[in-house]
């Protein structure tokens, strides 16, 4: 059964599988704003824009109990765990907490400066979450009736407020469009101010897996505590977008390459800029660090590749051989091997001690955009902008399996640490996780609002994290979890606007909207296109509607469907891979 509440002021009880109306609930005498099912299932009540709370058999359908008290409109209820208890919170500014059983009022809250417009109990009962259009979240002891925490951050009013399943976390939704995760532990959010201005170019993680660096189009170089995500330092010196950035094999330094041309060497002990290189003639798309860390390679737009002496500050060697840009460049794990790509289609191996290219990898129909060698160095991965990636084996260079699934260009790739899992990220805003010993697809992470730029694996005694870098300014740590066949994501912090942002949440199925909540919804932007603001003429929601959420950046559970992505064994004829990229 589902209960709706409307304008008109009933609550109306649904029978999901036959949809028809069941009850027929009326008492209020203007619209009903909130609705909700007792635990057991056996009660409903209901809030007003009357100031009252209506308590109704869920069975008969008869009134129980009128609760009254409160002097402006009730917006949010909840039930406690147990049943016995109902919370609410009102334009009145107050929280108040009742007895079922008997209809006394136990408490009356008094903190929020503004309307109380959610709230929700912990799992145990023993706390009561609220969130108000003062911007505030306040988190109440049940017993004592005190409150025990105010959460600020939000830049708008509360909507919606929830409890992890174990209550040490809660999720709060604002005006201000962002989805806030709050450690109650510690009374902070796990939001991480303090982000990139613009696009994330290049996300790379140290050696001993504690600190995480990104290069971005804002110029700046920055530094993260991997654990925490707090921005540990800023590195300024290029005068153009940072396209590419490197950690040394020891972790002491970091290259990074842009748009100006120059390469730069970065201690990170004194943070300072130890050589800027230069002689490329165009743009720096990739660099790499050797596996002795005593060279660097960098890729530029025009066609070459440099290897750079990282003591001296000097171009030991120029690799030439492609007629277009080169956009990325990596050693083998051995150091006897570079693998490069590039816009003319191909991937090229290079010997190291000879500089001369010895193989040239073709079956790409557009640029090679991104190259990665296995952690094992037996396969070499080649993402192209045909949407596609081509594992190769390094003993035969023969292509023995193209992975689909991507619908649009494929910009990065990155192997896990073990090499059992290869993550890629697309224009097409979903990063996936494919099996490498099989091709199939673990993972997806959907509903990025950009391409993605860069990705980097992170492995620690607790497990397996991925960081992303996309075109809109976020860098995002996940964590990855094996279940059997599939892959477990979920987000630990993100750096976009100081905030975890969701904004693929929308309303489907949604049933009696008025034509004013039509037009809230509207501009919320979770049906159709946002229109004017409404924010002054009407802040009521409609509560009768399942929620379906696309996570964008972050999200409680991953969405996993991976159903469009394949894996083709390189027998099988390339018609067959443009076939399936165009369904895609």
């Amino acid at each position: 059964m589902i209960a709706s509440a409307s304008d008109d002021g009933t609550v109306r009880v649904w029978d999901v599988v036959a949809g028809e109306c069941t009850l027929f609930l009326s008492g209020h005498i203007r619209g009903v704003l909130y609705v909700a099912y007792s635990p057991n299932g056996q009660q409903i009540a209901s809030s007003s824009a009357d100031c009252r709370i209506l308590l109704w058999n869920a069975e008969t359908g008869r009134l129980c109990r009128v609760l009254t008290g409160h002097r402006d409109w009730v917006w949010g209820i909840a039930y406690s765990p147990q049943g016995d208890q109902l919370a609410s919170g009102s334009k009145d500014t107050t929280i108040r907490l009742w007895d079922v059983e008997t209809g006394a009022c136990r408490f009356v809250l008094n903190g929020h400066t503004d309307a109380v417009e959610c709230i929700a109990y912990s799992p145990k009962g023993d706390l009561i979450a609220s969130g108000g259009m003062d911007n505030t979240v306040r988190l109440w002891s049940v017993e004592s009736g005190h409150c025990q925490q105010t959460l600020t951050g939000h830049e708008e009013g509360i909507l919606g407020v929830a409890f992890s399943p174990k209550g040490c976390q809660v999720t709060t939704a604002g005006w201000d469009r962002t989805v806030r995760l709050w450690d109650t532990s510690v009374q902070s959010s796990r939001s991480i101010p303090n982000g990139h201005i613009i696009s994330v170019n290049s996300v790379k993680c140290s050696p001993k897996a504690d600190i995480i660096a990104s290069g971005s189009g804002d110029r700046t170089i920055r530094t993260w505590d991997s654990n925490t995500g707090d921005c540990l330092c800023i590195l300024r010196g290029h005068t153009d977008p940072v396209y590419c950035i490197a950690y040394s094999p020891q972790g002491t330094q970091l290259a990074s390459g842009g748009a100006d041309k120059s390469v730069r060497i970065w201690d990170l002990n004194s943070r300072t800029c130890l050589h800027t290189l230069t002689g490329h003639d165009h743009d720096i798309e990739t660099i790499t660090y050797s596996p002795q860390g005593d060279k660097v390679a960098s890729a530029s737009d025009d066609q070459t590749v440099r290897i750079w002496d990282v003591s001296t500050g000097v171009c030991q060697d120029i690799l030439y051989g492609h007629t277009d840009a080169v956009m990325s460049v990596v050693y083998s794990p051995d150091g006897n091997q570079i693998a490069t790509g590039s816009m003319d289609a191909t991937a090229r191996i290079w010997d190291v001690g000879t500089g001369q290219c010895f193989k040239v990898l073709a079956g790409h129909t557009a640029w090679v955009r991104a190259v990665a060698y296995s952690p094992q160095g037996n396969l070499l991965a080649t993402a192209g902008y045909d949407w596609v990636i081509r594992l190769w084996d390094v003993e035969t260079w023969e292509c023995h399996r193209i992975l689909i699934g991507h619908s649009d260009r494929v910009k990065s790739i990155a192997y896990s640490q073990h090499g059992d899992l290869l993550a890629s990220g697309s224009w097409d805003g979903v990063v996936r996780l494919w099996d490498v010993a099989t091709g199939e697809p673990r993972a997806e992470i959907p509903n990025f609002q950009g391409s993605l730029n860069s990705l980097t694996w992170c492995t620690t005694s607790d497990g397996d994290y991925l960081i992303t870098g996309c075109s809109d300014s976020s860098m995002i740590k996940w964590k990855v979890t094996n279940e059997g066949d599939r892959c477990r994501v979920h987000p630990l912090w993100s750096t976009t606007n100081g905030a975890l942002i969701m904004t693929g949440a929308f309303i489907h199925d949604v049933r009696g909207l008025s034509p004013l909540n039509k037009q809230l919804l509207k501009q919320r932007g979770a049906i159709g296109e946002p229109e004017i603001s409404l924010r002054e003429k009407s802040k009521k929601l409609v509560t009768a509607a399942s929620i379906e959420t696309k996570p964008e950046h972050a999200s409680i559970g991953i969405v996993e469907d991976s159903s469009s992505a394949s894996s083709i064994p390189t027998e099988q004829s390339e018609q067959v891979e443009v076939d399936n990229r165009q369904s895609a």
